[in-house]
Order: C-alpha cells, then structure tokens, then sequence
C-alpha cells in the first residue's frame, strides 16, 4: 500500500498490545501484516508460500482473528461510508441490488460445504451478494451451490434489512422471481423488483438498475484468490470477499492521491545526491 492508502486503514484497525500488561508486544508492523493479505487475496497464493519479505506466514494467518472480532466488517463498512461520501451519496443506501455467483472450490474444501449447481453446471459454493448502487458491499452470504437462488438469498436480504433499515427497495434479476418477492415484502417490509429481459435480446446486453452489481462481481474475480473458493469455512470465504472489496475502496479513495511508498530510494536519486555531495 501507499502512505495514503494505509492511512486509510491504519486508524480503522485495534490498537496494537503495547506492553506486558497489554499482552506481548508486537513484532510486525501492522502495514505488513495487512499488506500479505492483500497480496494473498490479489495473487491467490498459499499462506505458506508467502515471499519472506513478508512477516511469516504463521503470523499473517494468526490475523484470521480479526474476522472473529468483527474488524474486518468494521473496516469495510467505515470505507463504504467514506466512497458513498467522496460519490456525493449519504453514507447509508436506498436501494440495493441482489445476485448469485456459483463457483468451483479447491479439492480440499470439505464435501458438506460444497454442492453442485444443475443451471450453471458447476460444483462448488454460491456467493449471494447484496450491494448498493455503487456497487459497494452490503451483505455477503456464502452457501453450498446446490441452493435455489430464491432460497439462498433470504439470509442476505434480512442481513441487509438489519443491518441497512435505509434501504427500501432491491433489485434482482428473473432467478429470484416466484415466492421471495411475497417473502420480501411480507417478512422484510421491502420491495424486491425483477429486472427482465426483453422478450427479444439475443446474446449479452447490459441490464439497467442491475448492471453495478455484474461490475462488483468483475471486481470480485480480478482477485485470484476468489477466481475458485479454497477456504475451509464459508465464513472465511465471506472474509476474503470483504478484504477483496476493502482493497478495491482504499484504491478508488487514494485514487486523486500521489503514490508515495516505503523502501530504498531510487538509484537514481542516490546517484544525485552523491553528485550534489561532490560539489
């Protein structure tokens, strides 16, 4: 990260053990821990096979606790709120969008996790998403992909309902039709409208109201570590969409920022101030 994205975050995270009192002190810095993990999710890469430039790798996948203590959400939702206010936006929605992705997962994800998806053709697990109309995350729900998207999304739509009240309306496409939308208005109090498509599209067309969430998606799988699901719980699956999407919105806040990063200087400075020195 670049000096200004990580004062995005830095302030976000808990404050650090400082002495014997407050448990041992740490021995890495917080920006390195935060920046393997970003490496892991961007590249894809094991936690084993993180470059030794890095703190160990028993030490970043300690920080997996920070998904146990809520700081990972905390984190995401306050630099949601931030590009809702950078966009102009309130920093709490009106309305949201819903989809479903299915896909494969690494062999050693267990069985009763996974399942297989008849329309899609895949075997693996089903990431249910709700976002805003930016695109931002709201709710992320992972499953096995045998779940019918209208069963699946149940879950995300009372997550976003408790934890969004602003949110009065939601988008989604033909596979949610039938009995969810009765469910939503009956049970959440909310509107879900579906989006078709017209009776004579041949091929791909970019659907309105719906498309910020196939971006999101796009946005989701440029991260190799989310092109195939190779965690062991869903949960930490939910995890690394989130530290996918933290890493979209510090770049997208940091975006007008110079880059400035840490580390040796260019030799060709060096080279200059060696010449000045002379002089």
């Amino acid at each position: 990260m670049t000096d200004e994205q990580w004062k995005l975050v830095e302030l976000l995270l808990p404050p650090p053990r400082t002495g014997p009192k407050g448990g041992r002190r740490e021995k890495h810095s917080r920006r390195r821990i935060v920046d393997a993990i970003f490496y892991v999710v961007r590249t894809g890469c094991a936690w084993r096979q993180l470059p030794k430039d890095f703190p160990p790798w028993q030490t970043v996948y300690w920080y997996v606790r920070w998904h146990d203590e809520g700081t990972v959400t905390r984190v995401h939702d306050a630099l949601r709120a931030q590009v809702r206010r950078v966009e102009g936006r309130s920093e709490e929605p009106s309305a949201g969008l819903i989809d479903s992705q299915s896909v494969r997962t690494a062999d050693t994800v267990p069985a009763a996790t996974r399942g297989f998806d008849a329309g899609k053709k895949v075997k693996g697990r089903k990431r249910f998403l709700v976002t805003d109309t930016l695109g931002l995350l709201l709710a992320v729900h992972v499953m096995t992909a045998s779940i019918q998207d209208r069963d699946g999304a149940k879950r995300p739509l009372l997550w976003a309902r408790l934890d969004h009240p602003s949110v009065r309306k939601v988008w989604a496409d033909q596979g949610f039709a039938g009995r969810l939308v009765d469910w939503t208005a009956q049970v959440l109090g909310r509107e879900l409208e579906i989006v078709r498509k017209d009776p004579g599209q041949r091929g791909f067309r970019v659907q309105p109201k719906r498309w910020a969430i196939e971006r999101t998606f796009s946005w989701l799988t440029a991260h190799r570590r989310l092109a195939r699901d190779y965690e062991h719980h869903p949960a930490h699956a939910e995890t690394m969409i989130r530290w996918a999407m933290i890493s979209v919105m510090v770049h997208r806040l940091a975006r007008g920022c110079p880059a400035t990063r840490p580390g040796p200087r260019p030799l060709r400075r060096i080279a200059e101030e060696q010449n000045q020195t002379r002089r």
